[in-house]
């Protein structure tokens, strides 16, 4: 199931970083980016829309005046770099309260939490974690954890920022668990975390002192994820 949204903040940088973070999910669909509450009100009037990710102070008329309105029907996630709303925000029924400058990891949680709401699978990229078979037990593993996921033979080894994890589950498995997004196939024997990547150089990836080949094969999706041609 498909999410509509739309995004509602007044600083340019915001309003990319926010479009971007919608754009890694495919279970979002962005159906417009508005700079100011008058004109993301009107669009709301007259468009099906599951989700606004709303800035609070807009200038002008804010994100908590929209709110108090009563007239938005659709979810709301609000975005600010204060923390002092809160209270106020949940009392009008925000799904989430994301405060700035807040992480992927962080972005895709509210989402999550969104999906829940709206009674939707979470889907792959909603979920900001996986289990993963280790011996005889199931082990979680945070996502926003994990650096590196690397074939050993028969296993795979997932490098995290606290620790290293052997598990049989085959890349396909983890492929049809995470979405490319998050976590990008870029060699037969690695997966590598987008936002962990430090540098790029000589088609080789450094993650915390790490060193990853991209292949031929996977050279242009991998690319494309991170929107650089080579």
């Amino acid at each position: 199931m498909t999410t509509r949204c739309i995004v509602v903040d007044d600083e340019p940088l915001a309003l990319e970083r926010m479009s971007d973070y919608v754009r890694r999910l495919p279970l979002l669909d962005l159906a417009g980016v508005f700079d100011n509450a008058i004109d993301a009100f009107a669009f709301l009037k007259s468009h099906a829309i599951d989700l606004v990710f709303l800035d609070i102070n807009l200038g002008g008329w804010s994100g908590i005046d929209m709110l108090e309105t009563r007239a938005i029907r659709s979810k709301v996630v609000l975005t600010t770099a204060h923390q002092e709303h809160a209270a106020k925000a949940y009392d009008l029924d925000v799904a989430d309260y994301l405060v700035k400058p807040f992480t992927f990891e962080r972005f895709v949680q509210a989402v999550d939490r969104v999906q829940a709401m709206l009674g939707a699978p979470a889907g792959r990229g909603a979920r900001d974690f996986i289990f993963v078979k280790t011996e005889l037990r199931l082990e979680k593993v945070s996502l926003g954890d994990v650096l590196v996921i690397e074939g050993q033979r028969d296993y795979r080894r997932i490098h995290t920022i606290r620790k290293r994890i052997m598990t049989l589950q085959t890349f396909a498995e983890f492929e049809d668990q995470i979405a490319p997004e998050v976590i990008c196939r870029v060699h037969k024997s690695y997966m590598v975390a987008l936002d962990k990547i430090e540098s790029i150089e000589h088609g080789r990836i450094t993650i915390h002192n790490m060193q990853i080949p991209i292949s031929d094969t996977y050279r242009d999706r991998f690319f494309a994820m991170i929107g650089h041609r080579r």
